[in-house]
């Protein structure tokens, strides 16, 4: 995204990415989750983030007014284009884990989640305020999906940190993964500074004192430690991401690529 000039759109953008790649993260699940109840949890929790995102892409792509629609915005740019944070890219693994192609953790999942919907909830709750009347319509029902996004990934936490020695152990190594990507929250990017100047958006920084408090919170009652949020800084809201980034559009995009003017 190009930073000397930007726009509404590109905000919404901003929200959009998030919420789609994580939705085709957590979809991954679909089928594969630990026990029957959690597969279908998964699954809604993804159809949700995919809602959430085609209503943003919807509105960013009625905003410019170039001919785009949320199939192109979501399946015909490529990976630079894209300004998701780097934590939802990631595999549901630890470092250690190895390659993307090894098991799937689920403490990873859950703990990511934890993370990204306690952002996302307060932010959702200070866009029910927007200028964009479209966009504070969208917060108010992106925010009742993410409180419910938040209390299920926390109580997985808590059920997981609290449990027995393995468990502990996977929850909190899943931590101390992730915990440095949670920078990026704080990063501002110019089209969140220019949609926080102009009322639409908000500055995340405003939020980062409270994130603090409900992810300390989580973690005691886990009865795990709350590793630092430092290290290298990644830099998915700039386009710049991750080694997996590629192989996940290649495989949520390959049909629509395929058949680019297919009707569905």
């Amino acid at each position: 995204m190009n930073s000397a000039a930007v726009s509404p759109a590109d905000y919404l953008l901003l929200l959009a990415d998030n919420a789609l790649i994580l939705g085709q993260r957590n979809a991954e699940w679909c089928g594969h989750g630990p026990i029957l109840e959690e597969d279908i949890a998964m699954a809604n929790i993804s159809l949700d983030l995919v809602g959430q995102a085609r209503l943003l892409y919807q509105h960013a792509a009625a905003l410019r007014n170039d001919g785009s629609t949320e199939d192109t915005l979501a399946y015909f740019r490529n990976e630079p284009e894209f300004g998701n944070l780097t934590l939802v890219e990631l595999p549901h693994q630890t470092a250690l884990a190895g390659t993307a192609r090894g098991d799937r953790d689920y403490a990873v999942t859950n703990a990511r989640n934890f993370l990204y919907s306690a952002f996302m909830a307060l932010l959702w709750e200070r866009l029910q305020q927007s200028t964009d009347e479209t966009l504070a319509a969208i917060a108010v029902k992106s925010l009742k999906e993410t409180r419910y996004h938040l209390r299920h990934s926390r109580d997985w936490l808590v059920r997981l940190g609290d449990g027995t020695a393995e468990s502990a152990q996977r929850m909190q190594a899943a931590l101390n993964h992730l915990m440095p990507y949670t920078q990026e929250f704080w990063a501002v990017h110019p089209a969140e500074a220019a949609a926080a100047a102009s009322g639409l958006g908000v500055d995340p920084r405003l939020l980062q004192a409270d994130w603090e408090a409900l992810v300390a919170d989580g973690v005691a009652e886990a009865q795990l430690q709350l590793p630092p949020a430092s290290g290298f800084m990644p830099t998915g809201k700039r386009g710049v991401h991750s080694e997996h980034m590629g192989f996940l559009l290649a495989e949520m995009q390959s049909v629509a690529r395929a058949h680019p003017q297919g009707q569905w």
